[in-house]
């Protein structure tokens, strides 16, 4: 079989809401050639299945959700495995592949399922949807030309502010926006991490609940955070963006 009688694997962005928690009103970040498309595929690869039941019924899809095809992504992801994710497409079927938030294969591990894809010679075709990454960069009013993601920090000091102090250097020296996040329960611990650990005029966003009704996005100095009240941000989805100054 040619890669020209393969189905196409779509990269589907599902909402920024919190896992399970999908609001109906789509239309406020989802283009409707993406939920078009969404809604005729009948073969998902998802970081949840349960999330991916709540975001495809939020958008509507046709099909009654016990009928469509529906598979994890298990923690550990052979080869075998991948290629096993992959077999409808093989056969000429369309997957979409969705993570529990956002744009999949972007900090997920769906990103082995396309690489996977590549080297089968499958098409990959990414649809628009909603990135808090790119978003919290786009409103942060820092350096958007040389950034860097690093997923999470450590949760345990001395071992985080080691961490927000190689960045720090890093961001000075590469002139480069570093972006982070951090499990919504101790975003309160990694906050004041960074106001104790950071120079005074090193600049920090703090982006929280992204394309959502209670939706926060400050960019301060750490000399002005320090004199601020702490925005309220636990428990809420936050993006960290840190620009050092030269």
């Amino acid at each position: 079989m040619t890669a020209l009688a393969h189905g196409t694997l779509y990269l589907l962005p599902v909402g920024l809401a919190s896992p399970g928690d999908t609001p109906d009103d789509w239309e406020e970040w989802l283009p409707a050639a993406t939920r078009e498309t969404a809604c005729r595929l009948e073969h998902f690869v998802v970081e949840n299945a349960k999330t991916a039941r709540a975001s495809l019924k939020a958008l509507g899809h046709p099909t009654p959700l016990r009928e469509l095809h529906i598979q994890e992504l298990p923690p550990t992801l052979s080869d075998d495995t991948l290629s096993g994710l992959l077999s409808p497409v093989l056969t000429g079927q369309d997957i979409g592949l969705m993570s529990e938030a956002g744009c999949p294969a972007v900090a997920d591990p769906g990103a082995l399922l396309v690489r996977a894809a590549h080297q089968l010679g499958i098409r990959v075709k990414p649809l628009v949807g909603p990135s808090s990454l790119l978003l919290a960069l786009m409103a942060s009013g820092l350096d958007g030309q040389r950034f860097a993601f690093h997923g999470y920090l450590p949760s345990r000091e001395p071992e985080r502010s080691k961490a927000i102090q190689a960045l720090e250097k890093d961001s000075a020296r590469l002139h480069q926006t570093q972006l982070f996040i951090e499990t919504p329960y101790r975003n309160g611990a990694i906050f004041q991490a960074l106001l104790q650990t950071s120079k005074p005029n090193t600049r920090l966003c703090v982006a929280s609940d992204l394309t959502l009704e209670g939706e926060s996005i400050i960019t301060r100095s750490i000399a002005d955070w320090r004199k601020s009240t702490a925005p309220a941000i636990d428990k809420r989805p936050t993006v960290f963006l840190l620009l050092a100054q030269t």
